[in-house]
């Protein structure tokens, strides 16, 4: 464990011995925080640079946005925590190619987008305002958090014809869980941080642990889904995956499991990005010259 997040375990659980809301609060604090900012790299800069960008207003932050193409039949590219929308653009020559118009966004708190933190409601509400501005999505392309912010959108009316979750988080409560088990947490100071985020980040927002989670009513999403999770991961576990494809059943959803590539590195992987490609539409796969080079 890093000096900061020895620092914050060691304090939140002292606490917790005197106080356990107060440790709890002082957890949902962090719950939603970014804390570091990934940069862009050098391949992901040639293809910025060829985007065109806009911004958006959310609650007094900036969002960027970054398109490709004429903006019809878009693929929205949807990244994950503490990640930036410029992860994902191993995908945007294979789109483009095709004759998609791949977009991307910077989440509040990420990339070049203002704010410190995030939550699965700006994934939402970002993902609602682009599919107002575009139409209706081709496909989403999303990662980690991101599956749980698509789904989120999905049921508050964004349509979407096919999605690939990739890593995706499936369980909403999942995040809780695995906050405190990075940081090492008491038990108590975790039941008092579901308390928390209930009351302090979403007030008036009923059962979240049920309705913000990517299984929650399968049947009022009506997208083809492709799940593809690495055995290996060790930031969101597989099992999330196998709950997706559990909840929205083999004959609409789709799992594939690879092997070594962890979580990050499965978004620039050759294999995963011909097998996402060729599910968004035949016409949409890379070259395995073109795949490895755009390969984070």
């Amino acid at each position: 464990m890093d000096p900061a997040k020895a620092l914050v375990r060691t304090a939140l659980n002292g606490t917790s011995l005197v106080t356990p809301r107060l440790a709890g609060y002082g957890a949902s604090r962090l719950f939603p925080l970014a804390l570091a900012r990934s940069a862009v790299r050098p391949a992901e800069a040639r293809l910025l640079a060829e985007a065109t960008t806009g911004r958006l207003r959310l609650g007094g932050r900036e969002v960027v946005t970054h398109r490709w193409g004429s903006g019809e039949r878009p693929v929205l590219l949807v990244h994950g925590w503490r990640s930036r929308g410029s992860r994902m653009t191993a995908f945007v020559p294979g789109l483009l190619q095709a004759g998609y118009s791949p977009l991307t966004f910077d989440a509040p708190g990420h990339g070049a987008s203002t704010g410190r933190g995030t939550t699965v409601l700006d994934y939402q509400e970002i993902i609602g305002r682009l599919h107002g501005r575009y139409g209706d999505f081709e496909a989403i392309v999303a990662h980690s958090l991101g599956v749980l912010g698509t789904f989120r959108a999905l049921h508050s009316g964004v349509h979407a014809a096919r999605v690939v979750a990739l890593s995706g988080v499936a369980e909403f409560g999942f995040l809780a869980d695995e906050f405190c088990a990075i940081l090492r947490l008491r038990p108590r100071i975790g039941t008092e941080l579901r308390r928390q985020i209930e009351t302090r980040l979403f007030p008036g927002e009923p059962d979240i642990w049920t309705r913000f989670s990517a299984t929650y009513q399968p049947e009022a999403t009506h997208a083809r889904l492709l799940l593809i999770h690495d055995a290996d991961d060790d930031t969101v576990h597989f099992e999330q995956s196998r709950r997706m494809l559990l909840a929205y059943g083999d004959t609409r959803a789709r799992l594939i499991t690879t092997h070594g590539l962890g979580h990050r590195r499965i978004l620039g992987d050759p294999e995963v990005l011909g097998a996402a490609l060729e599910f968004i539409g035949p016409a949409a796969v890379l070259s395995g010259s073109e795949a490895a080079a755009n390969r984070p």
